[in-house]
């Protein structure tokens, strides 16, 4: 495809990094000429420095017949404006625009073909904060993503001492329970994929990936550790977008305080939200959070602005007690570095964003992209379609299917019903399948699979 990001931001650059890899035609906009040439001399792309919103930048950046514009600037105007330039003059097929603002969002309107053509609008700060929020609703979880409308969700856990299974090979998960069905979908070990089998054995530490219907998460993670007890006493650190959201999402259910170290926009906080605590100070100050008994506390989110500042609070409120930290970390240097012993769950904003974006570039009918392994693993949900003769996988058992090394299809949604999938599951035309990918780079082949030959009618 041939792609146009404007803006070479966090998000821009990693949306250009991984769609570069899977052999795209990109061009990159912005106006920080030493931003575009840091991009070319990592990544085999073409940059244009201009403003995203005009349009001879445009043109010079070739939107005349660009398959798809991303305008991920950050300004809200700017990426709105240049969508409705490239669809009033360039006919762009696609556009989709990063859009924070909520005053926007609340109007969706606005984003119609006859307003602001805007085929896919996308708020990052929404989509960290619907990450957490599922973190908090299943405590003990690493990741928890959804597929089909939430009917199936893939849940990473890291295996403890305690954990039932700990020890024993994976087919004991059904003889444990054998009215509960799930698929363990791949094990990291000491960074080292494991493509799982029945005789495989979990070890302690071990990362794992398993998919089930949303109904039995917790059962299969009480499987794997020992469950937590439901969280009650939540501290978040920061109320810019993500940490009132936040607020917001949890008060009615837990008990919710929040650190905001700007006084004038703790009070707006404060005003505008009913249940929440909101407190004037420094989350990295250590009086602070021991006067508000953080050793009782059972997650301390820290989601402001500056990694370094959310880094510092969410290892000082580890040592001083914190049950469960986690921390927002924009740069995906520092999240390897920082997820380890002292900080439970490192998020990138721009794993989380670039599922969304990737949807739109698969080919074939896919309407899911999870990223998984800061961007070395993914799980897709593609349609299947066609028949025996037309498709590669409509009619047959998963056992016949060929499917790349490292993939697994872990479950198929067929209307209402989960199946998770077994050796015997049959695929149907119109089914969902989720699959994962311990390696993105055979995204391709899988693409193939789902691709309708052109005898189908």
């Amino acid at each position: 495809m041939k792609i146009i990001i404007l803006g070479a931001g966090q998000v821009g650059r990693s949306v250009a990094n991984a769609l570069v890899s899977e052999a795209n035609d990109i061009t990159v906009v912005d106006q920080d000429e030493q931003l575009l040439m840091d991009l070319q001399n990592r990544l085999d792309l073409g940059t244009v420095r201009g403003h995203a919103g005009h349009p001879d930048v445009l043109r010079r950046a070739g939107a005349e017949d660009a398959d798809m514009i991303l305008a991920v600037t950050n300004s809200d105007e700017t990426n709105m404006v240049a969508c409705q330039v490239a669809y009033t003059l360039f006919h762009t097929p696609t556009k989709i625009a990063r859009v924070r603002a909520q005053g926007y969002l609340d109007y969706p309107r606005l984003f119609e073909q006859s307003a602001v053509p805007v085929d896919v609008l996308i708020s990052p700060e929404q989509l960290v904060t619907d990450y957490i929020l599922k973190l908090i609703e299943y405590p003990g979880a690493l990741q928890v993503l959804d597929f089909a409308d939430g009917r199936v969700r893939l849940v990473a856990v890291k295996a403890y001492h305690d954990g039932p299974l700990v020890g024993n090979a994976l087919s004991a998960l059904y003889e444990h329970m054998p009215n509960v069905d799930a698929r363990v979908a791949a094990i990291y070990r000491e960074g080292e994929v494991i493509i799982p089998r029945g005789d495989t054995v979990i070890e302690v530490k071990d990362e794992v990936f398993f998919i089930a219907a949303a109904e039995n998460i917790r059962s299969v993670m009480s499987e794997l550790r020992k469950m937590e007890k439901p969280y009650r006493r939540l501290l978040l650190a920061g109320g810019g977008n993500i940490g009132r959201r936040l607020a917001s999402s949890l008060e009615q259910k837990y008990r919710v305080k929040l650190i905001e170290n700007d006084k004038v926009r703790a009070r707006e906080i404060a005003e505008r939200l009913e249940l929440t605590i909101v407190l004037h100070g420094d989350a990295a100050d250590e009086n602070l959070l021991l006067e508000e008994n953080i050793e009782n506390t059972d997650v301390f989110c820290a989601v402001t602005n500056d990694d370094e500042d959310n880094i510092l609070s969410a290892m000082l409120a580890k040592r001083l007690g914190a049950a469960r930290v986690m921390a927002l970390i924009n740069r995906p240097s520092y999240v390897d570095l920082v997820q380890s012993e002292t900080i439970d769950i490192a998020i990138s904003p721009q794993q989380a964003t670039i599922g969304t974006l990737l949807t739109h570039v698969r080919r074939g009918d896919v309407v899911q992209v999870h990223s998984l392994r800061r961007g070395a693993a993914e799980a897709i949900e593609a349609v299947a379609h066609g028949d025996r003769s037309s498709s590669k996988v409509v009619g047959r058992a998963i056992e016949e299917i060929k499917l790349p090394s490292g993939t697994t299809i872990g479950a198929v949604v067929r209307g209402d019903e989960v199946l998770i999938a077994h050796h015997d599951t049959m695929i149907e035309s119109d089914d969902h399948v989720i699959l994962f990918l311990v390696d993105k780079r055979k995204i391709r082949d899988v693409e193939k699979l789902f691709q309708v030959g052109v005898t189908f009618l």
